[in-house]
């Protein structure tokens, strides 16, 4: 089982009697660089990734911006984009996402017209208010661009305009872009991109695979003051789940251990590659430890197929989750495709 906090329901959400609705399963991807492997088999399990979760019916395949990461070969979002569409058939394929910071609009408006002019049907673009990064780094990315998080509500509406159809007399025209209307979600993990989303009519995703302390409140948020739009009639909530599954929850809690390790780098500042599993290692910590690493991954979902169910089951009563985005970061590819081969079954079981 879940060591205590590393599991959905140790943050109020009670063990839900009924069973798990269908909600729609996703993946989102870090393309994690593993200790011992390279960048190029981290892009190639990446891909094989995507043509698994395709066949097991998963609605989208996203990946993350981050940058100057050791561990994370995803920084090239829009080209991984393009990769992933082109070895797969019918699982859209977007960005979990890009950090709208970092970009200019029309430069994002090209590469994701492009890509929807290349897989018709079939992108998505989510997007960020952070960096993703660190300053130094982030500064590199700007270079003398004086844009902030703050600016982010105009890039969007600016994106939004770029990625319609262009109006006559529009001096500012991305071509590829103009008309190819590639589906925007916004995606935080505070309550500011909720209510952005709220306002603008638009699918909102929350980042509870790492930052699950405002999910409740942000969809609350979200719900209560959604307008109608062109492009979305009612809210559309997508919810980040870490998930591990395995045929008994000692196996699951031994796979995790990778997750909790790059968890402990993450808050310790020592980021690195992901590392294969240790037993006991959550139990080895001091209680501090195990206590930041445990609110870190307060929505996870560890253990066994009836663990996993009951995790999600707990998950979707207290979330009504339209979507859960799975992340499961597990060292051996092949137990990886397993965790995500049991969710899907679980899913599909209802």
């Amino acid at each position: 089982m879940a060591p205590a906090g590393v599991a959905a329901h140790n943050r109020g959400m009670n063990t839900p009697t009924s069973s798990l609705p269908r909600t729609r399963l996703s993946l989102l991807d870090l393309v994690a660089v593993r200790e011992g492997g390279t960048v190029a088999e981290a892009l190639a399990i990446a891909l094989r990734t995507a043509q698994h979760v395709e066949t097991l019916g998963f609605e989208r395949y996203w990946l993350a911006e981050h940058h100057n990461m050791p561990g994370i070969a995803s920084s090239a979002t829009a080209v991984l984009v393009g990769h992933v569409a082109g070895g797969t058939q019918r699982i859209r394929v977007g960005s979990g996402g890009i950090m709208l910071p970092n970009h200019a609009p029309l430069v994002v408006a090209e590469a994701f017209g492009t890509l929807a002019e290349l897989y018709p049907g079939r992108i998505d673009l989510g997007l960020g208010r952070a960096p993703g990064t660190d300053p130094m780094t982030m500064r590199a990315l700007r270079r003398d661009r004086v844009e902030t998080e703050n600016d982010f509500p105009h890039e969007v509406a600016e994106l939004q305009r770029l990625l319609d159809e262009a109006q006559p007399g529009q001096r500012l025209v991305a071509v590829p872009g103009a008309g190819t209307q590639v589906p925007i979600y916004l995606l935080g993990s505070s309550l500011f991109s909720a209510q952005l989303a709220a306002e603008r009519g638009l699918p909102y995703a929350f980042a509870s695979h790492f930052a699950p302390r405002y999910l409740l409140q942000a969809l609350a948020l979200y719900r209560q003051n959604f307008r109608p739009s062109a492009v979305l009639d009612k809210p559309y909530a997508i919810v980040g789940v870490p998930l591990i599954a395995a045929p008994t929850d000692d196996e699951a809690a031994f796979l995790a251990s990778s997750t909790y390790q790059r968890v402990l780098g993450i808050l310790t500042g020592r980021r690195g590659r992901l590392p294969p599993p240790v037993a006991g290692f959550l139990e080895g910590l001091d209680a501090q430890a195990r206590a930041a690493v445990a609110d870190f991954l307060a929505c996870a979902v560890v253990g066994s197929p009836d663990t996993v169910r009951q995790g999600l089951a707990a998950l979707s009563e207290a979330t009504a989750a339209d979507e859960f985005m799975l992340v499961s970061d597990v060292y051996d590819p092949a137990f990886r495709l397993r965790s995500l081969s049991i969710a899907a079954e679980i899913a599909k079981a209802g």
